[in-house]
């Protein structure tokens, strides 16, 4: 007898358990299971958008500040753009003023900024600064000079600009300190300049 009935209390223990845990799973499963799926479905989709947005980043930021620096050339210490390409200025126009625009601004590709420009070596970053431009636009400026590229220079180190007169007026490499580079001749020593706005 008393141990017929530790037997059903066994049983009965056991029963109790294993509805217990049946109830827990299928309890736990259909409560847990949409909350749990969901949030496992939204931190999946979190994180397949975080690197998306983290590959679109570089993408927004393919235009980098110009960076201005000075190059030793066929016109002496001049000022080159990022790519080394070297930079003018036009007699033209009046201190942080462009006076090229149009036609011009497409032989002459004026030096546009979206961010701060970034001093590179030997340029004094006091002089270096931005104006706005007739179309709203930002041209870089060195020493109250907006500056421009020329679209017939097709490489690095290339100065075909140097001394043309075109649009109104002539176009000169400029210095670091900021003066037009007058000669038209190439030379390894400095070479004569002008003097800034």
């Amino acid at each position: 007898m008393n141990r017929q009935t530790r037997t059903a209390a066994v049983l009965a223990s056991a029963l109790l358990m294993a509805g217990a845990a049946a109830g827990c799973s299928g309890g736990g499963s259909d409560s847990g299971s949409s909350s749990g799926t969901d949030t496992s479905s939204q931190n999946s989709g979190r994180q397949v958008d975080v690197p998306a947005a983290a590959s679109t980043s570089p993408g927004a930021s393919t235009s980098p500040a110009p960076t201005v620096s000075v190059k030793k050339g066929t016109h002496g210490k001049t000022l080159v753009n990022e790519k080394n390409m070297t930079l003018y200025v036009f007699d033209k126009d009046t201190k942080n003023t462009s006076l090229c625009t149009d036609s011009c601004a497409k032989a002459w590709p004026p030096l546009l900024d979206t961010k701060t420009p970034t001093a590179g070596s030997g340029v004094d970053p006091k002089l270096l600064k931005t104006t706005t431009r007739s179309d709203g636009k930002k041209q870089v400026t060195y020493n109250g000079h907006p500056l421009y590229r020329f679209d017939q220079d097709k490489k690095a180190g290339d100065a075909k600009g140097q001394g043309v007169d075109a649009f109104g007026a002539k176009w000169y490499v400029i210095n670091a300190k900021g003066e037009q580079v007058t000669t038209t001749t190439p030379t390894s020593s400095s070479s004569g300049t002008g003097t800034g706005y």
